[in-house]
């Protein structure tokens, strides 16, 4: 990060919509056996100062994500970055179902926002101070060749000119309805599904550390020549919550773009398959014509979509 500015970039994908899902029930009705009953509520938060909430998640953004391992926390950023975590909470956190503010003074809600801050910055110096990965020193890298178990779901058996792997395991009608597809773009050189292939993605979701694992990597000639194809990363996402938010978020800026910057791994490029779990009909033509627009998204500005998608191999 740089010592002397920092700056944050904020997207869709920086909005955190506080519910009840993630502090519980704001409203709950107590009574007796015999007596009036009362109603508990938060109304009470609506009472804090912001300038209480902005200094604690200033304090825990400086501590959980720009301190280094056995280091002391770089203090002379405070004020950059509680200039900026007054701009997320203005415009980035929306509070619904009878929850504040103020309960971001909880750890969990606090390192999702955290989460969410820390990726702007990251995505807003990422041209100046680029992102690598590193990979695992023991399995650097996995294969096709490897994929061998025995499974009960449904299956989709594959064109052995487009996949290494002889079945799909669906997980459901849509990942059929998306084989088929793929299978038949004339841009499209092979694609596997990602099950028991070992890529994982590591992100961290409320300060717990989880394995994020997509769904499908296809590879895609983009107009780089057969010696140079994307791989593009798709994940089919019915109900997008925000979970989903910290898997794209961890995609988009540190995964490929890591991977991207190491350049012994190909170009990688990440898209998410959503927007047909809408439509109830014609489902066949919604999913095909909802590839072909990730398709020319990925094509037509190739520099720009390897440096904003996902990918796995």
């Amino acid at each position: 990060m740089p010592k002397e500015r920092l700056t944050a970039t904020f997207n869709d994908e920086s909005t955190f919509k506080l519910t009840p899902d993630h502090v519980g029930p704001t409203k709950t009705e107590v009574a007796g056996i015999i007596g009036e009953s009362i109603d508990l509520d938060l109304d009470h938060l609506e009472d804090m100062r912001q300038s209480a909430l902005l200094y604690h998640l200033t304090h825990r953004l400086l501590y959980t994500e720009f301190r280094d391992p056995g280091e002391e926390p770089k203090l002379y950023l405070f004020g950059q970055l509680k200039r900026i975590v007054r701009e997320w909470l203005d415009n980035y956190l929306v509070c619904t179902g009878g929850t504040y503010p103020a309960q971001l003074m909880y750890q969990q809600i606090a390192d999702i926002a955290c989460g969410r801050i820390s990726a702007a910055i990251t995505s807003a110096n990422i041209d100046r101070y680029p992102v690598k990965a590193l990979p695992d020193t023991y399995n650097p890298e996995g294969s096709t060749r490897f994929v061998n178990f025995n499974t009960s779901k449904s299956r989709w058996q594959t064109d052995p000119t487009k996949c290494h792997v002889n079945w799909v395991v669906l997980d459901s009608d849509w990942e059929a309805e998306f084989c088929r597809v793929v299978e038949k773009h004339p841009r499209v050189r092979a694609y596997v599904k990602n099950h028991n292939l070992g890529l994982e993605v590591p992100y961290r979701y409320a300060g717990d550390l989880r394995r994020y694992i997509p769904d499908f990597v296809v590879l895609l000639d983009d107009g780089h020549g057969e010696d140079d194809l994307l791989r593009l990363v798709v994940e089919i996402k019915g109900y997008r919550g925000e979970d989903a938010k910290e898997k794209r978020s961890t995609m988009d800026t540190y995964w490929i773009p890591g991977v991207n910057n190491l350049g012994t791994h190909g170009r990688w490029a990440f898209a998410e398959f959503t927007d047909v779990y809408a439509i109830q009909s014609d489902f066949a033509g919604a999913v095909e014509s909802h590839f072909n627009e990730i398709i020319e998204a990925a094509t037509a500005t190739p520099e720009v979509g390897a440096a904003a998608a996902t990918a796995g191999g």
